[in-house]
């Protein structure tokens, strides 16, 4: 069960728009984890795919978010590409409607 910070961050990383779906990264099942440890904290995410042009970008504004939270000493972004993303089974269900899988 996420703790109070890891839902605090989850809530911060929402407002993080994918520029091409225009679906929050966390809706869209992107960010795998959020892992709190004494100032430090760590978001493994993926992205739309590999080649995605604006996954620098994407990764910045993740970044940019959690220097944002007073009690962040440590922002670290890291982007993993297993499990492979997969809309369907990641997505949350207003995701999957908004991109039309049902």
């Amino acid at each position: 069960m996420p703790s109070l910070q890891e839902d605090i961050v989850l809530e911060h990383l929402r407002s993080i728009i994918d520029p091409e779906l225009g679906i929050s990264i966390v809706d869209l099942g992107l960010v795998y984890s959020v892992l709190v440890q004494e100032g430090t904290v760590t978001v493994r995410m993926t992205l739309t795919s590999p080649a995605c042009p604006l996954g620098a970008v994407i990764q910045g504004q993740v970044h940019q978010a959690l220097t944002k939270l007073p009690w962040v000493k440590e922002p670290k972004v890291e982007l993993v590409w297993s499990p492979r993303w997969d809309p369907r089974t990641m997505a949350s269900e207003d995701a999957r409607m908004e991109l039309g899988i049902l």
